[in-house]
C-alpha cells in the first residue's frame, strides 16, 4: 500500500462529494482518475457526468470493473444505503493490494462487514469519517481514518492531497464517532425546521426566535435559520439515509433511536417536498420564511 507508485486512482460514486474529490485528484497530478456511479445507466445523467467529468479531468467508466481495476486507491462514496453493495462490487474487481477508502456514512457493522470483503479480496480497507461539509473545504476536509490499516494509509492520503488523522485502529470507531454525532448535527437542523414551520403558522416565529437567541447567545439567530433550512432543502435526501444508518448504529449500540429515526422522517419528508417540486421558483438567497412559504397545507403524514 505505501508506495501507491502508479497514483491510479478509482472513485465508485460520483455524487457530489465524488465529483469534488475527483477534480481535486486530478489537479493534484493523479496519473489517471476514473469513476463510477450506478446513475450512468441514465442517459441524461451520463451525459450531464460525462460533461463535468471531462471538463475535471475524470474519465466516467461504464461499471465498476472498468473504473477499479488497474487503481492504486478506490474512494467509495455512495449512499449510505449503498455502502454495502458497493463494497461487493469493489472487492470483486479492484486489484490485490489497492486501498480502498471507504467515505460512506454507513453504521459500523456496515463497516466491518465492507471491510471483511474487501480484506477477502487481498485490498486493504480503511474506513474513514467525514466530520464537516465537503463543500467548501473540498479535499482538505477534516477526515478520521479507523481500522488497523489507518496508520499505512495516512501518508498515501496526505500526499494525495486529502487531510486525513487516526481516529482509532478499530473498526467502526470512527464511524460511531461521526453518526453519534449526526444525531445532535442533523438533529438540531430538524428541530429548528419543524419549530420554526409551526411558529410561522401561528405568526410567533419573531418571538421564538427572540426567545432562543435569549437562551442560547452564543449561535447567530439572524443566520442560523436559512443556514439550516437551506442546507435541508439542498440535501435532505442524503441527510435521511444518514441519519437511518445512525438509527442503525444506536441499535447496535442496543438502544431505541427514538432521535435518530425521527430526525430520518423531517429530513425524508422535507426531501419529498422538494422532489415534488414544491420549492419551485426560489430565489437562490431565499430566506427560511421563504421556504415555508412554499409548504401550504396540512402534513400529508
Amino acid at each position: 500500500m505505501g508506495g501507491m507508485t502508479n497514483r491510479d486512482i478509482a472513485l465508485v460514486g460520483y455524487g457530489e462529494v465524488g465529483r469534488i474529490f475527483g477534480a481535486g485528484l486530478a489537479k493534484s497530478g493523479a496519473a489517471s482518475v476514473r469513476a463510477f456511479d450506478v446513475k450512468v445507466a441514465d442517459a441524461a445523467w451520463a451525459e450531464m457526468a460525462r460533461a463535468r467529468a471531462k471538463s475535471d479531468g475524470v474519465t466516467l467508466m461504464p461499471d465498476a470493473a472498468s473504473a477499479t481495476a488497474s487503481a492504486s486507491l478506490v474512494i467509495c462514496a455512495v449512499t449510505a444505503a449503498k455502502a454495502g453493495h458497493a463494497a461487493a462490487k469493489i472487492a470483486k474487481a479492484c486489484r490485490a493490494g489497492a486501498l480502498v477508502l471507504d467515505v460512506n456514512s454507513a453504521s459500523p457493522g456496515t463497516k466491518r462487514a465492507s471491510a471483511a470483503l474487501v480484506e477477502s479480496a487481498g485490498a486493504h480497507y480503511v474506513e474513514a469519517a467525514i466530520m464537516n461539509a465537503v463543500p467548501p473545504q473540498g479535499m482538505r476536509v477534516p477526515m478520521l481514518l479507523g481500522g488497523p490499516r489507518a496508520k499505512e494509509a495516512l501518508p498515501v492520503l496526505q500526499a494525495a492531497g486529502f487531510n486525513p488523522s487516526i481516529g482509532s485502529e478499530e473498526l467502526g470507531t470512527v464511524s460511531a464517532i461521526k453518526l453519534c454525532r449526526s444525531v445532535v448535527m442533523k438533529g438540531i437542523e430538524a428541530l429548528v425546521v419543524e419549530s420554526l414551520l409551526a411558529a410561522r403558522r401561528y405568526g410567533v416565529e419573531r418571538e421564538v426566535i427572540a426567545s432562543l437567541r435569549e437562551s442560547y447567545p452564543g449561535l447567530d439567530w439572524e443566520k442560523l435559520p436559512t443556514y439550516v433550512w437551506t442546507r435541508v432543502l439542498q440535501h435532505g435526501a442524503r441527510r435521511a439515509e444518514e441519519m437511518r444508518e445512525s438509527a442503525v448504529t444506536v441499535r447496535e449500540a442496543g438502544l431505541e433511536p427514538r432521535m435518530a429515526s425521527a430526525t430520518a422522517e423531517l429530513q425524508s419528508w422535507f426531501a419529498g417536498l422538494r422532489a415534488s417540486g414544491v420549492f419551485e421558483g426560489l430565489a437562490k438567497d431565499a430566506a427560511w420564511v421563504d421556504m415555508a412559504e412554499k409548504i401550504k397545507g396540512s402534513d400529508p403524514n
